[in-house]
């Protein structure tokens, strides 16, 4: 079992959602970042989105997209990526950790080679944003026959004709995408969000987590309520930036709300149970 099944199977038992946490790759440093990846766990994440700097995250917001700035000026890589992974491993060889980008760093690592390495470093999936089902042969088959998990998006535009392409080869969980449009643009409804996991939970066995839009623990606990998981990205990069403002440590300012995150999504449980 990978990683990632034994812990949707482990919150299936406990009786909750679980808190799926992004954060950039690099940002706002190297060591900041990695001292951040390695206190998410304590902090009450349950699985870790680790995401790729780009220059052209086209579909991410001015937040996500300032952290990719920040982490590339500091020198950040898809290299330096796998090696935050491996220092990650030494401690922790539990968290599930998926890595969050777009094709053409990979295409520049080479596929092959950054599949061998990814799996070694202890990476468990990949959600690659700009590969449609379409276009499977160029990642999404190799990822899986190196053996990690291939994570596709569903969004409010996937309607059942498509769902069916969506989820073909895609394995770990699927990421519903609650709003259209860009990360961090607008906040989910908790009701529409659960109507459109109910339909695709009668397509697939899946696990479905669900982001965009969960900014705080209120939001994360009605996502919750509807969901397997909940994901929340661009709200734990404004900390970084925030923190650099306030002249704080960037890395205990997102652990802050990672704990408020994981403690409102826990108290669902308690009251479902």
């Amino acid at each position: 079992m990978s990683r990632i099944d034994k812990r949707f199977a482990d919150l299936k038992a406990a009786g909750r959602a679980g808190l799926v946490t992004f954060i950039t790759s690099g940002d706002p440093d190297h060591d900041t970042c990695a001292r951040l990846l390695a206190g998410l766990p304590a902090a009450g994440a349950d699985l870790i989105e680790l995401g790729v700097p780009f220059t052209d995250p086209m579909a991410d917001g001015p937040s996500i997209e300032a952290a990719n700035l920040r982490a590339l000026a500091k020198g950040a890589s898809l290299r330096k990526t796998l090696d935050l992974v491996r220092g990650f491993r030494k401690n922790d060889d539990a968290t599930p950790i998926v890595l969050m980008g777009y094709f053409n760093p990979i295409s520049a690592y080479g596929v092959d080679t950054f599949l061998a390495d990814a799996k070694t470093a202890g990476v468990d999936g990949l959600i690659v944003v700009d590969l449609p089902p379409e276009e499977d042969d160029e990642l999404c088959i190799p990822a899986i026959k190196a053996g990690l998990h291939f994570i596709r998006l569903a969004t409010p535009t996937t309607d059942d004709a498509r769902l069916p392409a969506v989820l073909n080869n895609t394995s770990g969980f699927l990421y519903y995408v609650s709003i259209a449009g860009i990360t961090g643009a607008a906040a989910a409804d908790p009701a529409t969000v659960g109507k459109a996991v109910a339909r695709i939970k009668q397509k697939t066995k899946l696990p479905v987590a669900v982001g965009f839009g969960i900014r705080d623990g209120k939001r994360a606990a009605e996502i919750a309520a509807v969901a397997d998981a909940a994901v929340v990205g661009s709200a734990l990069v404004d900390r970084v930036a925030e923190a650099q403002i306030k002249g704080i440590d960037p890395a205990d300012h997102v652990l802050a709300l990672v704990r408020e995150l994981s403690k409102a999504i826990r108290g669902v449980a308690k009251a479902a149970a």
